[in-house]
């Protein structure tokens, strides 16, 4: 309990220093799970986020995030019962500048069949696109994304240790950055789960940033398993560094298409 009392007090101090609010890239905030979409099977995902609490000038010519909704359309097709691939449309809003297109990617995804009865999910992801330099300081990306997870009886945690790689723009010479991200939840009913999501980006491989450069984020969840064919999903985010959006709102909502 003292460890714990311990770990809450140090969390809120991180909310509450003073912060100097960068760009991100919060278009589709989401822990994988390793399963794919199935074959034959495609789904339709709708990923809105406001940032209530973000960057609120333009910093290396990128659009200040603050108050700016980000819409993005996620389109996954199931090829086998191991192979999916996913197509992202990225757009975003703000009341000075309107709807804008952001940048499209292609998401390949390949994963352990369930028949080879491994105890825990494996798959791995390459998201690979281009986003407008107005929104990114790199305009062309790879993103290499190792899921594991695993349902414990009520339990159930995921863990990302992704690695991101900018082709054009201004992060090439920063060469391979580490992006981990994670979840755990709980099944309260067999329809709703609760939870905490993390994500971060705490710079290159080869040597990561100071704390204060570095982005974390943790978001309370919630899942609702209405139906086996619709994904739902919920999280308040708040960023305990300066170089993060200090708070979003996010929402998925998904459907499985028998197409």
């Amino acid at each position: 309990m003292r460890n714990f009392c311990l770990f809450l007090f140090l969390l809120a101090a991180l909310v509450l220093l003073p912060r100097r609010l960068a760009a991100q890239d919060n278009y589709e905030i989401q822990v994988y799970g390793y399963e794919t979409v199935a074959p034959g099977h495609t789904m339709l995902e709708l990923h809105s986020n406001f940032t209530i609490d973000g960057s609120k000038q333009i910093v290396d010519g990128l659009s200040p995030t603050n108050h700016a909704v980000h819409e993005t359309i996620e389109i996954t097709h199931g090829w086998t019962d191991w192979f999916e691939t996913g197509f992202y449309i990225f757009t975003s809003a703000r009341v000075d500048q309107g709807w804008q297109w952001v940048g499209d990617h292609i998401r390949p995804r390949f994963r352990i069949p369930e028949k080879w009865h491994w105890p825990v999910g494996v798959s791995l992801s390459n998201e690979i696109g281009y986003q407008r330099r107005q929104f990114s300081v790199d305009t062309w990306t790879w993103e290499i994304r190792p899921i594991i997870d695993q349902q414990v009886g009520r339990w159930y945690w995921s863990v990302n240790p992704t690695l991101d790689r900018s082709f054009h723009g201004e992060s090439v010479h920063r060469g391979v950055v580490f992006s981990p991200n994670f979840k755990f939840s709980y099944n309260f009913t067999p329809k709703i789960a609760g939870g905490l999501e993390y994500y971060g980006s705490v710079g290159p491989v080869t040597g990561f940033d100071a704390v204060s450069q570095q982005q974390h984020q943790v978001f309370p969840a919630i899942d609702l398993n209405i139906a086996p064919q619709w994904e739902i999903n919920f999280g308040l985010g708040v960023g305990l560094t300066g170089a993060t959006d200090h708070l979003i709102v996010k929402a998925i909502i998904g459907y499985r298409f028998d197409f």
